[in-house]
């Protein structure tokens, strides 16, 4: 039960700045054939229930692939895109046309005691997306296979306003009347960039975005994708790779890779600040600045279990208040996850490192080396020759940065005067 509130109480940020936000999602066929969709559904609606305006997207290839077997035609590709004949696209529209009404029962459920219960969603779809033939390519006629040319952007936001989901399939229509197939990646991202969403959502069966170990990358840059587009070749993580640089190309600021097979990846992606899969994003993630007085609160929580401990100084929230000035912070999402201070000495050419603290939960990430850099240039910018430090657990870690072991005959009189002989601290100094 506790576990509960506290999960609460930390989404609830993520709750008040998801309301009235558009997000476009992306299932692809195989996450509406997996066990897990009925899930998927349950969270969507939870989103719609929060304020989140949903534009759902779905595929449909291994539907379609079915199809195809039983009708014992052979499929066929050039360039990972399906060549769509009359046969072809005669499975597509039956595939996709199922697909449609089967998402949209489940969409519909009012059950009691399940999770839908009084939901009454409102479900829409229609021609909202206009497509072109991709035509021949070094020889190969696509025949039916298109692209997307236009998303009715005006027609899709109206519905959003009327608090209805609106439904997106892989098809796409001329304005001469044909049908086209489309790879509901590129409908997905040109939804999102034409209606100027807040995220696209893209569901694969990974967690998100695996490196060379098989580790979850967490957080990318759009300039880093491409290294791994390379490496990854033509696996379908590059197809959502290349979806997600694609959209940040386009404007749409973040964007999310979670698993369709995980049980609710999409609330941990969403409303905590770890997340659960790969976020694409193009501002920092983290942000390194100096604080000012609204963060005394946060760092108040980063450093009492530490103070705690016996590992920092205790200082009061009026000291914090008054020295707030001497700190600069790592924010992430909103939380203060490391500290450092910087105490010019008076009278003298030296400067004390302080207060140097990390969260437990992201000591990996080397953010104490990024304040110490912070640090020393905020020292030199005051024209200071000497930084020391006094320390009771942490004498290797500075040691290993240049640090090297001190006295407190060698601190400036203003501060050895204060030095506490209790704590025994040891003193370490770096030429800058």
């Amino acid at each position: 039960m506790h576990e509960y509130v506290n999960w609460l109480r930390h989404a609830s940020p993520y709750i008040n700045a998801h309301r009235d936000r558009t997000f476009v999602v992306m299932l692809p066929g195989d996450g509406v054939a997996h066990p897990n969709f009925g899930n998927i559904v349950h969270d969507l609606v939870l989103l719609h229930s929060l304020g989140v305006r949903l534009v759902l997207v779905h595929g449909s290839r291994p539907q379609i692939e079915a199809r195809l077997a039983q009708r014992g035609l052979t499929p066929r590709f050039h360039q990972d895109l399906r060549v769509t004949d009359a046969a072809t696209l005669e499975c597509v529209i039956d595939a996709v046309g199922q697909l449609r009404i089967a998402i949209e029962a489940r969409l519909s459920m009012d059950m009691a005691a399940s999770p839908m219960q009084g939901a009454r969603l409102r479900v829409t779809g229609g021609n909202f997306v206009t497509a072109r033939p991709i035509g021949v390519v070094e020889g190969v006629d696509y025949q039916h296979t298109g692209e997307v040319r236009r998303i009715d952007r005006k027609g899709i936001n109206r519905q959003l306003d009327e608090r209805s989901i609106v439904l997106l399939s892989s098809l796409g229509y001329s304005p001469t009347g044909e049908i086209f197939n489309l790879a509901c990646e590129d409908v997905a991202t040109r939804a999102a960039i034409d209606l100027e969403a807040d995220k696209l959502l893209l569901f694969g069966a990974e967690r998100g975005l695996l490196d060379e170990q098989g580790t979850l990358v967490r957080e990318l840059r759009p300039q880093q994708i491409p290294a791994h587009l390379k490496r990854l070749g033509n696996s379908y993580q590059a197809e959502l790779l290349d979806a997600a640089a694609q959209a940040c190309r386009g404007g749409i600021k973040r964007s999310h890779i979670v698993s369709y097979a995980e049980d609710g990846a999409l609330l941990n992606e969403l409303f905590t600040r770890e997340g659960g899969g790969t976020l694409v994003a193009q501002e920092q993630f983290e942000a390194v600045r100096e604080a000012s007085i609204a963060d005394v609160g946060g760092l108040l929580e980063l450093i009492r279990p530490l103070e705690e401990q016996g590992i920092l100084v205790r200082r009061s929230r009026e000291m914090l208040e008054r020295e707030i000035e001497q700190f600069s912070i790592v924010e992430r999402e909103g939380l203060i996850i490391a500290c450092a201070a910087l105490y010019p000495i008076p009278d003298s050419d030296w400067g004390e490192l302080a207060c140097l603290a990390v969260h437990p939960d992201y000591r990996h990430g080397q953010r104490g080396d990024v304040l110490m850099e912070r640090i020393e240039k905020r020292a030199r910018a005051l024209g200071l020759k000497t930084l020391f430090v006094l320390t009771t657990r942490t004498a290797h870690w500075f040691q290993e940065r240049g640090f090297k072991p001190s006295g407190v005959e060698r601190l400036p009189a203003a501060r050895a005067s204060l030095y506490n002989f209790q704590r025994n601290s040891k003193v370490f100094e770096k030429g800058l």
